[in-house]
C-alpha cells in the first residue's frame, strides 16, 4: 500500500492572520512547496457524524478571487457528490446554485 503525506505551512502575522500559505505532497510532481492564497479542508468524523473544517485565506486574497474559489469549490463538490452517490440530479442542483451564486456576485460588482 502506498501512502502520501500532505504538509501545509501557514505563516501568521503579528495578529495571527495568515500571511503565507504553502503546501506540498510526497506524491506530487513538484518537490517544491506550492503557494496558495486560500485553502479549505474538510474531514468527516464518522464517529461524531460531523464535518471538521479548516478555512484560511491570506490578506492578499482579493474578493473576486474568493468568489472564483468558492464557485469552483462548489462545482467540484458537486462532481465529487455525483461520483460518490450517483445522485446526478442533486449534483446538477448544486451546480445550478453555484452558477446563480456566481452570477449574483458578478452583478453585485456592477452596482458598487
Amino acid at each position: 500500500m502506498t501512502s502520501s503525506t500532505i504538509t501545509i505551512d501557514v505563516n501568521l502575522d503579528d495578529q495571527k492572520i495568515p500571511h503565507q500559505i504553502q503546501w506540498n505532497a510526497t506524491q506530487s510532481n513538484s518537490e517544491e512547496k506550492q503557494d496558495a492564497k486560500a485553502m479549505m479542508i474538510s474531514f468527516w468524523d464518522g464517529k461524531e457524524k460531523a464535518a471538521l473544517r479548516i478555512d484560511l485565506w491570506t490578506k492578499e486574497m482579493m474578493v473576486d478571487e474568493m468568489a472564483d474559489f468558492v464557485y469552483q469549490t462548489i462545482m467540484t463538490m458537486a462532481d465529487t457528490f455525483d461520483r460518490a452517490t450517483h445522485q446526478t440530479e442533486l449534483s446538477a442542483e448544486m451546480k445550478t446554485f453555484a452558477k446563480g451564486f456566481y452570477t449574483k456576485f458578478k452583478k453585485s460588482l456592477e452596482t458598487q
